[in-house]
């Protein structure tokens, strides 16, 4: 079920309904509810995938309790490993069995030996990569007595199947969201207010702005070798423009859905454009994955301690891995590798935290220099886009080779003035509301009523006006 059709329009409403008026007061009722609405919301899409879901929250629920009666540690890490090796099990095997399969055979050509293997036609289940990270965090953290292991496993299959962040995000971490479901919810207006405000914003990132740089993003990197360089940039551009819109956008929907039934998700981007270097980038763009490669496998390898060469390895460990997270296909390991190779100079000249507070914090525009680092990280930003973008391996050298020509200084084919426009306006929302959560919390707060009920129905209107038809979001691929 996509946020932006109408079946959600219908659906939500209805869930809404149920929970504070039929459950009202009854906490594990609520918490019922909840787990019956993501099965349905997630089984939309197909419901034989279900039982993946069911099986993960057995497994873990179960190595949860068993990692509480065990006190010898051999028989604690056999625990935990069962846990990861059946939740990395199943990713393994449905996202990238058939990429280790076709580069095995690759790997014999070269020595003369044609395999005759048969390729399954495997279906990745809808957010897959989401909740196993999220399973494996609660067995982690058992693991290291950092949690409590539940005993209600109503809370807990909630908490695995939570349908707004379910197929995409955020990753929550189980030591944030699962005592949620513990404490009894109140309905509280403000709240609900908020997060209908959040799904709004999130809704025009994704149906106004995502979508319509998709149709120049599509057209342009479909056939690379027939535009000029500045037609390419501007492609390539729209793309930075586009995944944000629809991943954050995504994000935005989840926790404002989230908000309407009670529920506090965190902060999945902050403004990752405005980043001054890298660094600044990474702690900015999808915030609950990188902080979970980070406490999860960056820093039990080392992290940033110990000799230079290990550094250098764990940074091109957490982010080549964090790449092929992304998908099966070589394009995403030379994204992350590309981002390794810009972080490490300012993880090695101890200058990757220089940047820990907003753009002009205390100002209404940003310095010439720190507009000029703005511009740099996105350009350097938006070149490893093309990979991450792109079909494959030799797609991706063409659109770069056809980027850095004479040509890239001449006026594109392409000149969709509407979208930029469009983009602008964004653009400008966002570096007003730089400061909050989202860019419109606060926003027009303390403007007279009917000025704010204005601005909230012309971004409605623009919605109606500029959206294309459902389109899936990109991350469902991941």
């Amino acid at each position: 079920m996509l946020f932006n059709s109408i079946d959600f329009a219908i659906f939500l409403p209805i869930i809404f309904f149920l929970y504070w008026i039929v459950t009202k007061n009854n906490l594990r009722l609520q918490n019922l509810l909840i787990v019956l609405a993501s099965y349905v919301f997630y089984g939309w899409w197909d419901w034989r995938f279900l039982s993946l879901i069911v099986f993960s929250t057995l497994v873990d629920y179960t190595i949860g309790l068993s990692l509480q009666k065990e006190s010898r540690q051999i028989k604690r890490k056999a625990l935990l490993w069962t846990s990861i090796l059946v939740n990395l099990g199943f990713l393994g095997f449905f996202k990238y069995y058939n990429f280790f399969l076709e580069n095995f055979i690759t790997a014999f050509s070269f020595f003369g030996h044609k395999l005759n293997v048969r390729h399954l036609n495997i279906i990745l289940p809808v957010g897959i990569s989401f909740y196993t990270f999220q399973t494996l965090s609660y067995s982690i953290d058992v693991y290291r007595k950092k949690l409590e292991p539940t005993k209600d496993i109503i809370a807990f299959a909630a908490f695995v199947s939570f349908f707004p962040q379910l197929v995409a995000g955020p990753i929550e971490r189980a030591t944030n969201l699962l005592p949620q479901f513990y404490i009894r919810r109140q309905f509280q207006h403000a709240k609900a207010v908020d997060g209908l405000r959040q799904i709004l914003w999130g809704l025009f990132k994704k149906m106004v702005i995502a979508d319509n740089c998709a149709a120049v993003v599509n057209t342009v990197f479909n056939e690379p070798q027939d535009f000029s360089g500045s037609t390419l940039a501007l492609g390539a551009i729209f793309f930075a423009f586009q995944i944000y819109g629809d991943f954050s956008g995504y994000s935005d929907i989840a926790i404002g859905t989230s908000r309407l039934f009670g529920f506090n998700l965190k902060q999945n981007f902050a403004f990752p454009y405005f980043s001054r270097d890298i660094a600044e980038f990474w702690r900015r763009w999808h915030i609950s994955l990188s902080t979970w490669f980070r406490d999860y496998l960056y820093i039990p390898l080392g992290g940033s301690r110990g000799s230079r060469i290990k550094v250098i390895r764990n940074v091109f460990i957490i982010f080549i891995i964090s790449g092929f997270w992304h998908g099966a296909n070589w394009t995403f390991i030379i994204w992350g590798a590309l981002n390794a190779i810009y972080f490490l100079p300012l993880l090695l000249t101890h200058r990757n935290r220089s940047h820990l507070d907003v753009v002009a914090s205390h100002s209404r525009w940003p310095s010439f220099k720190s507009f000029l680092s703005m511009l740099g990280t996105f350009g350097l930003t938006t070149i490893a886009w093309i990979f991450f973008r792109a079909e494959n391996m030799h797609q991706a050298i063409l659109y770069i080779k056809g980027l850095f020509n004479k040509s890239l200084f001449s006026i594109p084919e392409i000149r969709p003035t509407n979208i930029l426009v469009l983009l602008m306006i964004f653009i400008w929302i966002e570096w007003l509301g730089r400061r909050d959560l989202y860019a419109i919390e606060t926003l027009g707060l303390k403007w007279k009523r009917p000025l704010r009920l204005a601005f909230y129905y012309i971004v409605v209107i623009i919605i109606f006006l500029f959206s294309k038809n459902e389109k899936t979001f990109i991350y469902f691929q991941f």
